[in-house]
């Protein structure tokens, strides 16, 4: 297979695994059975935006140009920190792309990964966002209007608990189950008075508090790595070794670990 480079594709099975697909160009490779076998990963040198499909000395963004980094709204600081959306300064990339990916439902959640952590995502990607930041538990708390009111609602819960994942905790085994919703039941009364702030700034369905069961979420891994090594392929363009498994964006293999959304639209060879 030969093709450029996109996060893995994921999805639960009946027995609450993951099942991941590598998409490698136009074409799907099924990873789970070749977990336990030799995969080699080779990258050829060149790096195609995944957004205009021209080539660049340099990946933006995972996997954008320069030019297109800078024009995107889907790259803007904003998506990031969605606290600082500024569609209403009339300043947005593109106001269309906001309108459709910004003002729609989005739920504010708790999640199990290096530890517990709070986050943020669009209604339409759970369980998909716990899969990609390797959690093994996730659990949405409060379905709000709009991305901007996500990242309020998160600026308060992450004054008390984690926003981030440490990757390198997350990829040496599985944090211990933990309850989801007595974590939420002790966190939420502490931000009380901020959501009552945001909701007379912005309408009484502005924030919504859900009751939903707690997802949880197997990974395919043979063996985790005691000693985080990774692979990089600005460095080295060969990867290769026994796939031990794959957690979040990681292939864990025997030699060290590669996160595939760090190298997207990074032209490869697969060899099974």
């Amino acid at each position: 297979m030969l093709g450029t480079l996109r996060k893995m594709r994921s999805h639960l099975d009946e027995n609450q695994q993951v099942q991941y697909q590598l998409p490698v160009g136009d074409e799907l490779l099924d990873l789970n059975p070749l977990i336990g076998s030799t995969l080699t990963l080779t990258h050829t040198g060149k790096i195609l935006c995944c957004s205009c499909g021209k080539k660049t000395k340099k990946s933006y963004s995972q996997g954008h140009c320069y030019v297109c980094m800078q024009k995107l709204a889907s790259c803007d600081m904003c998506i990031m920190k969605p606290e600082t959306c500024h569609f209403a300064a009339g300043t947005c990339r593109e106001p269309s792309w906001g309108e459709a990916n910004c003002f729609v439902p989005h739920y504010v959640y708790l999640s199990n990964t290096s530890g517990i952590k709070v986050g943020i995502t669009r209604h339409t990607q759970l369980p998909t966002r716990w899969i990609d930041q390797g959690a093994t538990q996730g659990l949405p708390i409060f379905k709000v209007e709009t991305r901007f009111i996500s990242g309020l609602v998160e600026i308060a819960l992450a004054a008390m608990i984690a926003d981030k994942t440490n990757w390198r905790t997350m990829l040496k085994g599985n944090a211990d189950d933990m309850d989801l919703k007595q974590q939420a039941e002790i966190l939420i009364p502490q931000i009380t008075e901020r959501l009552a702030q945001i909701t007379a700034e912005h309408g009484e369905h502005a924030i919504t508090k859900l009751d939903e069961p707690i997802q949880s979420i197997q990974f395919p891994v043979l063996e985790f790595p005691t000693k985080i090594a990774s692979h990089n392929f600005d460095k080295t363009p060969e990867v290769t070794g026994i796939l031990k498994g794959i957690k979040g964006q990681y292939l864990i293999f025997d030699t060290g670990v590669i996160n595939i959304r760090k190298f997207g639209s990074y032209e490869i060879s697969v060899t099974v």
